[in-house]
């Protein structure tokens, strides 16, 4: 977006109409008629459009504006179709059901609203969503924590505090690549430096639910066992199957760039399926264009199991296209500058950059609803304020997670907020108060941002130094 040059000038007032008119739309489509935000998306690049003839400006130049926009997230459909694709290779491997299954034998009768946390922390990391985690695992912990008549608050809480840190740490998840795509930082460096924010805010969050447990013997785990033999009946628990995890940590840790990473954990994992699968050549290509079908008859598994594919990537890739070309059509218009050029008045230094960015990120996700147009707005709404500043843009990517991905299920009106409220039957307000990791992520990324710890300069990438 840095790139695109604009070819009006708006007044501050005027940007800022233009800017709410586009929130508008999309905030009352999303929250009150319920519309997936592709629609919502297209309608305020129609209205920005009709603005631009108004404003005399070509239409070629309002066209122009929309394609450099949709071309700067190239590298993040690539990403994601590489990610597709390690999904269903990792379900066929066995991966993703070898490593569920392990989880579970951890499992024990004691401190029971720890045990949720970390259960749905693995699943999350896992299989890279945090809403099937909590539509699956997150289930069957609600069931045993009724069953032994234990908070619901508390578990649901507990519940999607583990789905989210998944979801956040996870190589696997959507919104960690947009984050990291968006303002072009390699995916596992953002993983890497995000965990100066996670692991801190994961500890404090593991120690609040381990005080809040009962410490009670008297559980019963029989849906987690149930879960546990479904997975015993897909056929892909082996003890090979853990080989590509182990791959993909030695790649991380040799920093090896993300699409090689993915591209040689995919291969290593098909060749794995081979060991205990019958999938013929022609079968393999679906399962990796199309995802993986779970047979197990057992209706959790097959829901945890189906997934994966190119194919699963559309909704997200599209999303993805539309909203960067709202955003270089905002550019193409001058909106975000003449904002940008205002605010850049105001925040001179770092800890105010960061703070700023913060609470544009929960606030579009209290006005709008929706988590990837959080991650996406802000991203390129503040980009050049960090480039201007010199600093690395991973402070950017990490913060966008920090109080953009984990705010969404804390918002009632919100996509995650609604798909949350009715999975695990909690309202979102009764568990926000103990969805303890989401609550402390943005503090933690503020709190950094001021004492300027783990903040670098984009020239010095071995020393932190503070921005004041």
């Amino acid at each position: 977006m840095l790139n695109i040059k604009n070819v009006h000038q708006p007044t501050v007032l005027e940007a800022a109409l233009v800017l709410l008119a586009v929130l508008g739309i999309i905030s009352i489509s999303i929250i009150g008629v319920g519309a997936v935000p592709h629609i919502p998306i297209i309608l305020s690049l129609f209205m920005l459009m009709f603005y631009g003839l108004l404003r005399k400006v070509r239409f070629k130049e309002i066209e122009q504006g929309m394609i450099a926009g949709a071309q700067g997230g190239l590298g993040a459909v690539l990403l994601f179709f590489f990610i597709g694709l390690l999904v269903s290779s990792w379900l066929i491997s066995g991966t993703i059901p070898t490593l569920m299954f392990y989880g579970f034998e951890f499992v024990t009768p004691h401190y029971f609203y720890a045990i949720a946390f970390l259960l749905t922390s693995l699943s999350g990391v896992v299989i890279g969503s945090s809403l099937t985690t909590a539509a699956t695992i997150g289930v069957a912990l609600i069931g045993i924590g009724e069953a032994m008549g234990l908070s619901m608050g508390i578990t649901a809480g507990a519940i999607v505090s583990g789905a989210f840190f998944g979801d956040k740490m996870s190589p696997l998840s959507d919104t960690t690549n947009l984050a990291s795509s968006i303002v072009k930082v390699d995916l596992f460096t953002h993983i890497r430096n995000m965990a100066w924010t996670t692991v801190p805010a994961f500890v404090i969050s593991l120690a609040v639910f381990g005080y809040l447990s009962p410490g009670t013997s008297n559980i019963d785990l029989v849906q987690l066992d149930a879960l546990q033999n479904g997975l015993t009946q897909s056929g892909l628990i082996h003890w090979y199957s853990m080989i590509p995890v182990l791959l993909l940590i030695v790649l991380i840790v040799f920093k090896t760039p993300a699409l090689l990473t993915l591209s040689i954990t995919i291969a290593v994992s098909v060749l794995l399926s081979f060991f205990h699968g019958t999938l013929q050549a022609s079968q393999l290509f679906q399962v990796l264009f199309s995802g993986y079908t779970s047979e197990t008859g057992v209706e959790s598994i097959d829901s945890l199991l189906t997934r994966g594919g190119v194919n699963s990537m559309m909704f997200t890739v599209s999303l993805v296209i539309l909203s960067l070309s709202l955003g270089g059509l905002l550019f193409k218009l001058g909106i975000i500058p003449a904002l940008l050029n205002k605010v850049s008045t105001i925040i001179h230094s770092g800890r105010r950059t960061i703070l700023s960015t913060a609470l544009t990120a929960i606030g579009i996700n209290l006005v709008v609803g929706e988590q990837y147009l959080s991650i996406l707005l802000t991203g390129e709404a503040f980009q050049s304020q960090y480039k201007k500043l010199g600093l690395h843009p991973k402070s950017l990517s990490r913060t966008l997670e920090d109080a953009g991905t984990v705010v969404n299920p804390l918002v009632p009106w919100s996509v995650c907020g609604i798909f949350l409220t009715d999975v695990l039957g909690v309202p979102t307000l009764e568990y926000l108060p103990f969805a303890v990791f989401c609550l402390i992520s943005p503090v933690m990324t503020i709190l950094y941002g001021f004492t300027g710890w783990t903040i670098e300069k984009e020239q010095n990438e071995t020393n932190p130094v503070v921005s004041n």
